[in-house]
């Protein structure tokens, strides 16, 4: 993909695949090749914002690099602002997270570690959720599942309109966002009431920050 002589290159995809490559070469002994890839889309960088081809960069240049540099290249791609890009978040997360344990900074390896499996979890990333409970595991902690949240309960789109109705938007306001019918919303929060243990909206809110999705206590 990233030889113009392969059929398989393509100019446009490339940026997409920068993350993978670098991790794949960091494991592989690839790092001096990928390293010229990575030159040849920093020239590129220069003249696109393309949001996939930087956040693309900045980890791959993290896991590329060694010595001194390497760490200061890991706060640099979390400092980013990745508000929009969740998993590519914890995947840089999960770099650092992993770094810190192989340079014998057990301790400090966890709370990226830790931040990485709450996301990939949320997501619904099974297989990068058990990467990061494995890194963990190396760490001396057990690795199990957090704790389970309400939202646990959810499918990611019942999730996001969950959320949506706790920011107190009405349901033909989340249509017109997620582009689907208001009576469509109306059956999912039919679907989502009952697993979150509530009966209406104004308690969604509270719902989703309560362990376990069980309703409080009646006093």
């Amino acid at each position: 993909m990233h030889d113009p002589a392969d059929p398989a290159y393509q100019l446009a995809l490339r940026c997409h695949t920068l993350a993978d490559l670098a991790e794949a070469a960091s494991h592989s002994g690839q790092e001096v090749s990928m390293r010229g890839i990575v030159a040849e889309m920093e020239e590129a960088a220069l003249l696109t914002p393309s949001p996939s081809l930087h956040i693309g960069l900045r980890h791959a240049r993290a896991v590329l690099a060694d010595g001194v540099r390497a760490e200061s290249l890991h706060v640099a791609s979390l400092a980013a602002d990745l508000s929009h890009h969740p998993l590519a978040r914890a995947r840089a997360q999960l770099a650092y997270g992993r770094w810190l344990r192989r340079h014998h900074r057990v301790a400090d390896s966890r709370p990226p570690l830790r931040a990485a499996r709450d996301i990939f979890d949320t997501l619904g990333a099974l297989p990068w959720g058990e990467r990061a409970r494995q890194e963990l595991r190396a760490s001396g902690e057990s690795g199990e599942p957090r704790v389970r949240e309400a939202s646990d309960r959810l499918t990611p789109q019942e999730l996001q309109i969950a959320l949506l109705v706790a920011e107190g938007l009405t349901n033909k306001e989340i249509s017109q966002r997620l582009y689907v019918s208001h009576r469509t919303i109306g059956t999912h929060l039919y679907r989502i009431f009952p697993k979150l243990g509530i009966t209406s909206r104004s308690e969604v809110r509270a719902a989703l920050s309560r362990p376990d999705g069980t309703p409080d206590a009646v006093t």
